[in-house]
């Protein structure tokens, strides 16, 4: 499917197989962590074939808004370049459907609850890696198979509850706070592809596949940088701080007189820097300023001198002019405003295919790029197709249809 003839019109489509061609993905994932990280692999041209349970994806609900085939933008925004297939696997016949489809596949990625591969007769170390010694074999789970949590379901927000991340959001007065966005799924989607190329990457030198156990606990967990490591070398127990970065000054959001910005100086040649353009070279020579930790401990001081300075600016050419000087800053957008900026349209941040539109790839490769290649499919768009492509016959495949086990519309 992603060998097809580039593109021509649209923005960030691809435009050549990708640096996965070749790569086949049979993906059993729904909800985010695990349609983010097939996402990813199918950007760059693997050929991912989503397997939907008889309801489908359940994100194909979560809505509005809702496009005029009755699709969640949930769904839409991460289930790009991938078929779909209806397929009912509690039924023997949709799994031996399932087995089929894994005969020439590279990956296979999955979200069920802990043992249900298992339960189905289609666990790695019982089945799967002895039947296809080369699959990579990816699951997806809240806290993982074992251990004191082991088995129990997972959602982002409640994640970014048990492994600390909401403890340092917000700020000291609003409490523990979740991220906007579903920071957990989308750390796990990506930890996952990094994990199945690297398995690709090794089978290259052992030719054998192997099991990826991905959670949402540990990579949530993952993601507690700096304030880990400040609880490990400090033994203190890490505070929300709001938006100041709790070992950097200045680090922090500002008011100007026409917008919010964020201020970044990194180490002392750069506040020093930023005290230049400033006009205040006084503000470097400050004892209470002189270096980063002085700032820190100083923070509140900073922070009532910076808000004065800033008062009767425009943050935008502000902004612009710290960016010319070498000093990281920029304005507080919105998304619609981000989605709207230059800059984005120049990185290709936004695709467009027919009426598709959507986030582009972050992944920028000089001869081999990624990108958009078709549209978010509908329920089973590609049931029929993808079952003759694996050599199951006319007769067959009316037989599945009509067993319920290729389910060609969504059960409610």
């Amino acid at each position: 499917m992603n060998d097809a003839s580039p593109l021509a019109e649209g923005k960030a489509l691809a435009h050549g197989p990708g640096a996965l061609s070749g790569l086949k993905v049979i993906d059993l994932t729904r909800v985010l962590g695990g349609p983010y990280c097939t996402m990813v692999l199918s950007d760059h041209g693997a050929d991912v074939i989503k397997l939907e349970p008889p309801q489908g994806d359940e994100t194909r609900e979560w809505g509005p808004p809702f496009d005029d085939a009755g699709d969640a933008s949930y769904f839409i925004g991460i289930n790009r370049n991938k078929q779909s297939v209806g397929l009912d696997l509690s039924k023997p016949a949709g799994r031996e459907v399932l087995l089929r489809l894994l005969e020439d596949a590279d990956v296979l990625i999955e979200n069920f609850k802990p043992g249900s591969m298992e339960k189905w007769s289609l666990g790695y170390e019982d089945v799967l890696s002895g039947r296809f010694p080369r699959l990579i074999h990816c699951r997806v789970s809240g806290f993982g198979a074992d251990g004191p949590l082991g088995g129990f379901p997972g959602y982002d927000a409640v994640l970014q509850a048990m492994v600390g991340l909401m403890s340092i959001n917000g700020t000291e007065t609003s409490g523990a706070t979740r991220l906007g966005n579903p920071i957990v799924d989308i750390a796990t989607g990506l930890f996952s592809a990094i994990a199945i190329l690297m398995a690709l990457h090794e089978r290259e030198k052992s030719g054998r596949g192997q099991f990826c156990d991905m959670t949402l606990h540990d990579c949530g967990m993952a993601l507690l940088h700096p304030h880990a490591a400040n609880f490990f070398l400090s033994g203190k127990r890490p505070k929300a701080t709001g938006n100041p970065h709790p070992n950097l000054a200045p680090y922090s959001k500002f008011q100007t007189q026409t917008c919010e910005i964020f201020v970044a100086a990194g180490n002392d040649p750069a506040f020093r820097k930023f005290c230049e353009l400033l006009d205040m070279p006084e503000m470097a020579s400050d004892p209470r300023f002189t270096t980063n930790g002085a700032r820190v401990t100083n923070r509140d001081a900073l922070t009532a001198v910076l808000n004065a300075r800033f008062a009767n600016e425009d943050g935008h050419e502000l902004t612009r002019r710290m960016r010319a000087a070498g000093l990281p800053a920029g304005p507080v957008l919105n998304v619609d405003e981000a989605m709207a900026a230059d800059h984005t349209a120049h990185r290709k941040m936004v695709t467009e295919l027919g009426a598709y539109r959507g986030l582009g790839t972050p992944i920028k490769l000089s001869r081999t790029p990624g990108g958009t290649r078709s549209g978010p499919p509908l329920f089973n768009e590609h049931g029929n197709a993808v079952l003759r492509r694996h050599g199951f016959s006319g007769a067959e495949i009316a037989a599945l249809a009509s067993e319920g086990v290729l389910v060609q519309k969504r059960r409610k």
